[in-house]
């Protein structure tokens, strides 16, 4: 049979693009080998984000009484949590199944693997079944990275090692989890286990947590959960892992870290082997498909977007890159952007991100002000939190006055961030900001107030 487009994919990048292209009019066939939504709906954004808010429920009814309220004896459930989580996947994956329905697009639940071309046809087998079409959208996401350390696959194998797929399956509560790397996935299951009674260490290589993340912010988190008891070990290479213990190098001394189960969480590489790419002459790139704004490869009329293509490893960045290139397909004029992307961590309390950091500021060259403030400055958020640490950060253009960059640790900022975004890809200055009005009382007011200390 043939398409306008195959989608090979069906996580945020491949249903989405199989939704707007529906939409558009094209035929279009989505393949996914397991299932809709891929890693972010299954087993990663959405099961995580249930778990998250269920320690958040538990942390809020154990410091209840701060705010004239008695709840004794909280406790959690974890298999009723883990139930949860599983009834809110069903229902999305259900909910995407009814939106490629409505939109014309056949879903096909196989393995697929670029074959090659029939004439102008690009040719997919899934299921024994050849697929033709006359644009192609690759989309088959990543999956954890698993560097060689000695005994890191074998443990994994055996069942003490996991990733970001069997942590959010597990059905007891671990007494002690060892997690390494201090990246977004393992700071937000530290966040889950610490507040539902694991004993957790988290060993990274850096010397500080969060990645890229604006450095003040980051210290601000760190220094968060090691008052809530997180064992943080910086700058600390991981050399072995045993039967029940992780081993790692710092300082200059072999420390042996027991542990119930530990996490490797150490990053994502993109899914492009074994896909037959080869067979299209797809370019990549250390194994990411090389992309140019219009989410083209150096193939004609084959693109391919989200975590394939390593530009931006976060589920609104695939949406977005499908869009584009299903606009682009249809003759839209449109491209991808990546500056004003903001990146949350669902932590408790939160951190969200979009723009320039100093660090970033000072490697381009970019001359810059900058201000902050704690979150004490806004009056809800001192109405409905006792202390805690809390950061707003502004990066403004010296000379421009444009915003570069917005940084926030505290409540509701994952709600919040996108109107910094907003303030950042429509290179909004200062002096126009400061004339937008803010709902009062709301959290949101903190980035007002800080806008009023340039």
């Amino acid at each position: 049979m043939s398409y306008d487009l195959i989608v090979l994919g069906g996580g945020p990048a491949g249903y989405l693009a199989g939704e707007r292209a529906g939409h558009a009019g094209l035929k279009t066939v989505v393949i996914e080998k397991r299932a809709l939504g891929g890693v972010c709906l299954n087993e990663g954004c959405i099961p995580s984000k249930a778990l998250l808010n269920s320690a958040k429920m538990l942390d809020y009814a154990r410091h209840a009484s701060v705010f004239g309220v008695s709840v004794e004896g909280a406790t959690i459930d974890h298999k009723a949590v883990v139930a949860r989580k599983n009834k809110v996947v069903k229902t999305l994956v259900s909910g995407i199944r009814g939106a490629m329905k409505a939109n014309g697009v056949e879903v096909v639940s196989e393995e697929g693997v670029i074959k090659g071309k029939d004439g102008e046809d690009f040719v997919v087998e899934a299921g024994g079944k050849e697929y033709k079409g006359k644009k192609l959208l690759i989309a088959t996401g990543s999956m954890p990275a698993m560097p060689p350390i000695p005994g890191l696959r074998e443990n994994y194998e055996a069942g003490f090692v996991m990733t970001n797929r069997e942590i959010l399956d597990l059905e007891e509560i671990p007494e002690s989890l060892v997690i390494i790397g201090g990246g977004v996935i393992g700071l937000e299951m530290a966040s889950y286990f610490n507040s539902v009674g694991s004993k957790v260490t988290v060993i990274e290589m850096l010397d500080h947590i969060a990645g890229p993340t604006e450095s003040e912010i980051s210290a601000l988190l760190l220094k968060t959960y090691q008052k809530k008891g997180v064992d943080f070990q910086l700058s600390s290479k991981v050399t072995e892992v045993k039967n029940g213990a992780v081993v790692y190098e710092k300082d200059g001394k072999i420390v042996e870290c027991k542990a119930t189960k530990a996490l490797c969480s150490i990053g994502r590489r993109p899914v492009t082997q074994g896909i037959g790419l080869e067979t299209i002459g797809v370019a990549t790139d250390r194994g990411a498909i090389l992309t140019d704004r219009h989410m083209m490869t150096n193939v004609p009329n084959v693109y391919a977007a989200g975590d394939v293509n390593g530009k931006s490893m976060l589920a609104h960045t695939a949406y977005r890159e499908a869009e584009v290139a299903v606009n682009h397909m249809t003759g839209k004029r449109d491209y991808m952007r990546y500056e004003a992307i903001p990146a949350v961590i669902y932590t408790y309390p939160e951190v969200a991100c979009v723009g320039e950091t100093e660090e970033t500021a000072k490697a381009k060259g970019i001359e810059y002000d900058c201000q902050k403030l704690p979150f004490i400055y806004s009056g809800r958020y001192v109405a409905e939190n006792e202390g805690g640490e809390s950061l707003c950060k502004i990066l403004v253009e010296k000379k421009s006055r444009r915003i570069l960059g917005v940084h926030l640790m505290g409540s509701y900022v994952s709600e919040m961030i996108y109107g910094a975004a907003l303030m950042i890809e429509t290179e909004m200055r200062v002096d126009d900001a400061k004339e937008l009005v803010f709902p009062h009382p709301t959290v949101c007011e903190i980035i007002r107030e800080t806008l009023f200390k340039f």
